[in-house]
């Protein structure tokens, strides 16, 4: 009995976690000259740090310079920019800090997301003659989405200004509007000279006028994360073992305590069992586990839980995790192709992933303005708030800053990060279209080539009408089939006979004609299939847009024959048609037909469809 009621040291601990703080602005606003100068007065510098700091500064000519401090990675010295979030402790009257450092060029996001996800705190740097850039309202739209509690910024340079209070106060003005423009309170705003320490850990004499806090004073007003062994118990499961008759389940306590004799809810489905045993390796025994600690569980009944299942128990009284297949997520998306309505991706919840959908995009970021827009697509380096769909209910927390709860990532296919998506709820049911839930395959790529198969892929041929597409198609089909690979041959008479047969030959038509066949492309390629799509496709941006639908695993064949040519064949008789006026809008006579400029291949038909085949199979088992 006493051994089921035994504290945890996490539990009697009087000493509150490090508060992270991170500090983010627009490059050469003075970040890393903040952070050396605030470790530097907060008497934090390592010891032997600041005469080196002297003597690089000495050797360069220069005054101190603070900056220096975060050149100890060697890339910084190459290229004079940060790469990746650092994090650097410092105490101030006996309160431990964690800062950040986020890098701010524009090909450094992804690293700030991950810095900035942890953080309780943010300072926001901006140089306050230039006021807001591209940057600022970029960070300060990554504050908002990720919902940092407590910002502070500090309008660095004001030593520039002579700190005319007039100037400052118009430029306090302006960043305060930009952020109340996101609904994001700020706690101080510091007129500062990072470099001269004016503001930062004592008043400054040369703003008399403001009556403000210090940088340190506005950060030690910062309350304390809560210590997370206070908060509701959760556990993902990493793996689970046997050993003889006995199966455990291992994991790492995220937060809160669990003990011997408490009940457990077991992911989505919510079994519920008992734990019998908690086991550690090469430590000492103890009925308790905390925060931090990598466990094992023995439970009773003898449930098998997945890979990724949350465990969190359902007699605490806390807040419960959201079960839903519907989830409400704000994106950031860090693909240089745009997102649309429809994609498929995974969402990767710690060890879990699970398939989902793009049902839709609510909103967009305008970064311009920072208004909320309706939109189509989420651009590169977008924000937005989007609904994603799973064909079975996901079981997370909502995310909250400081915690691990509902950081969520996208990856795609290849299991490239492709956005952060940070979970803030179940989704309701708006519309009758978004009860779409489309499944992916449980047959993932890897599977497919360890049983042999090739990697599909869609091959789009483009050329004019009678260029040859369709009969170079035809003969690789019948050789491809002849080896023994799946092969699938989608061209324009056939589609237009059957899927699109309700289309005509507008501009509009044609061009959801190219859409429907991407669609029917990508879900062959996905399962396996060479796909060899044969279609005129004369305008650039209608190949942009199938290349968009399929993604990766898309090739343009450009079958390059010329238009004397394909007009002397004339097969059907439809050039013939197009000048006696009986067809109206006839690529090569009274439409245009673009030409890419760098297709992936190009195909003649002018020596036969033979030899032509003989290339275009070379080039596919490059691809597949």
């Amino acid at each position: 009995m006493t051994m089921m009621t035994a504290p945890h040291p996490a539990e009697s601990t009087a000493r509150n976690a490090a508060t992270p703080i991170v500090i983010v602005g627009h490059v050469d606003h003075g970040k890393s000259t903040l952070i050396g100068r605030l470790l530097h007065d907060t008497d934090s510098l390592p010891e032997g740090r600041l005469g080196q700091i002297v003597e690089s500064s000495q050797k360069r000519g220069r005054p101190v310079e603070w900056s220096f401090l975060l050149d100890s990675l060697q890339i910084e010295r190459d290229q004079g920019v940060t790469v990746d979030s650092t994090r650097i402790p410092f105490q101030f009257k006996g309160r431990d800090f964690v800062i950040v450092d986020a890098p701010g060029h524009r090909q450094f996001l992804r690293n700030m997301i991950t810095g900035a996800a942890d953080a309780e705190a943010a300072v926001l740097v901006v140089d306050a003659a230039e006021g807001a850039q591209e940057q600022t309202r970029r960070h300060a739209m990554l504050l908002h989405l990720i919902g940092i509690r407590h910002v502070i910024v500090l309008m660095n340079k004001a030593d520039v200004l002579a700190f005319d209070a007039a100037r400052l106060e118009a430029a306090e003005q302006a960043i305060r509007a930009l952020l109340a423009q996101l609904n994001v309170s700020v706690d101080a705003v510091i007129p500062a000279s990072a470099r001269d320490g004016d503001n930062i850990a004592a008043p400054s004499d040369r703003s008399p006028w403001y009556k403000g806090p210090t940088l340190v004073q506005a950060l030690a007003d910062v309350p304390p994360p809560a210590p997370r062994a206070r908060l509701g118990f959760r556990m993902v499961v990493q793996d689970v073992y046997r050993f003889d008759e006995t199966r455990y389940v291992v994991g790492r306590v995220d937060r809160g305590i669990i003990r011997e004799g408490a009940s457990i809810s077991i992911g989505t489905q919510g079994q519920t069992a008992r734990v019998t045993e908690i086991a550690r390796w090469h430590a000492p025994a103890l009925p308790v586990a905390g925060p931090g600690e990598s466990i094992a569980l023995r439970l009773e009944p003898d449930i098998v839980p997945d890979r990724g299942d949350l465990l969190f128990n359902p007699d605490e009284d806390m807040p419960r995790p959201v079960r839903s297949a519907r989830i409400q997520a704000r994106v950031f998306w860090l693909r240089q192709e745009g997102l649309k309505r429809g994609e498929r991706l995974s969402l990767r919840l710690g060890p879990a992933e699970y398939p989902v959908t793009v049902a839709s995009i609510d909103s967009v970021v305008n970064l311009e303005d920072m208004t909320l827009q309706k939109a189509d697509m989420v651009g590169p380096e977008g924000f937005a708030t989007i609904i994603l769909t799973t064909a079975h209910a996901v079981l997370f927390d909502i995310f909250t800053p400081g915690l691990n709860d509902g950081r969520g990532v996208l990856v795609d296919q290849y299991q490239q990060i492709v956005g952060g998506a940070p979970l803030i709820g179940a989704a309701e049911i708006s519309e009758p279209s978004h009860t779409i839930h489309p499944t992916e395959s449980v047959i993932s790529s890897e599977a497919r080539r360890a049983a042999g198969e090739r990697r599909g892929h869609v091959f789009w041929l483009f050329g004019r009408p009678a260029a040859g597409k369709s009969t170079i198609a035809r003969e690789v089909e019948a050789r491809l089939f002849r080896d023994g690979q799946r092969c699938v041959v989608l061209d324009g008479d056939s589609l237009r006979a059957g899927l699109n047969s309700d289309l005509g030959f507008s501009q509009e038509d044609r061009r959801e004609n190219i859409r429907r066949t991407a669609h029917v492309a990508r879900m062959f390629a996905e399962a396996g299939h060479i796909v060899l799509v044969a279609l005129v496709t004369p305008m650039k941006s209608d190949r942009a847009l199938a290349a968009g639908i399929i993604g990766k695993a898309f090739s343009e064949i450009f079958v390059d024959t010329s238009a004397d040519i394909c007009e002397s064949r004339d097969p059907k008789g439809l050039y013939a048609a197009a000048r006696a006026g009986k067809i109206a809008h006839f690529t090569g006579v009274d439409a245009p037909f673009e030409i890419s400029d760098d297709p992936s291949l190009t195909l003649s038909s002018d020596s036969g469809p033979e030899r032509a085949a003989e290339t275009f199979i070379d080039y596919i088992q490059t691809k597949v």
